[in-house]
């Protein structure tokens, strides 16, 4: 089965309603620039402590930074505790070895936003540091940046290239939701998927939305 990653986990209720549909992971959003889901790093503490005490597993926490230092992103991780860390910006030359060093168990996943079919390249250059891909719809390029969390869909027929392309495990994310996760997946193979906005209730404080979250779990186990 295709696992899956729910992201902008805000509280330790969240992160149950995740693990109770079979959550491969829940993304924990520190400090960005743009996105839902940004939470202090004392809560993202809270919740990662609560993952490994209650949850021991049976869902992995993942902590979402934007910084791009790797001694920053080293403390980071020192702060929050996570088992794996989400980079979703380009990390500095050398930043995954300073940051192993710190962390040996610390498992990386390296964003690519796809915008266009230079991130295949791109997601080839870091294959010797990362432990997975996670493949996104940010516009980093722009004049006003985005790093995630847009709710878009970007071309599936690069994010398939990239899956061909490179032997780290892939996360496809972007605009998924219960209705499209079966044609994603089809379409690009990919070793899991990432979702937050399309499992939440806009009008409701963009909270996660239990029926929705085991929906998309079932959609998902059907393709």
């Amino acid at each position: 089965m295709t696992a899956f990653k729910i992201c902008c986990i805000r509280s330790t209720e969240e992160a149950e309603i995740a693990a109770r549909a079979g959550a491969y992971a829940i993304g924990l959003v520190g400090d960005m620039p743009s996105g839902p889901g940004i939470i202090e790093d004392d809560h993202i503490r809270e919740i990662t402590d609560f993952v490994r005490q209650s949850l021991a597993g049976s869902v992995r926490s993942v902590l979402l930074t934007s910084r791009t230092n790797a001694d920053a992103i080293a403390n980071h991780v020192a702060t929050t505790q996570p088992d794996f860390v989400q980079i979703v910006d380009d990390p500095e030359p050398g930043a995954y070895r300073v940051i192993r060093k710190a962390h040996p168990a610390l498992k990386i996943i390296q964003v690519i936003h796809v915008e266009d079919d230079g991130a295949v390249d791109q997601a080839r250059s870091v294959e010797d540091g990362a432990d997975f891909i996670l493949l996104d719809s940010g516009k980093p390029s722009a004049p006003d940046r985005t790093l995630g969390g847009t709710g878009d869909v970007h071309d599936w027929s690069v994010s398939r290239r990239i899956v061909e392309a490179v032997q780290l495990p892939v996360f496809l994310a972007g605009g998924l939701s219960p209705e499209n996760v079966y044609e994603a997946v089809r379409l690009v193979r990919p070793f899991g998927v990432d979702l937050c906005s399309g499992l939440r209730d806009r009008k409701n404080d963009y909270a996660l939305i239990p029926e929705k979250t085991a929906a998309f779990a079932v959609a998902l186990a059907a393709a």
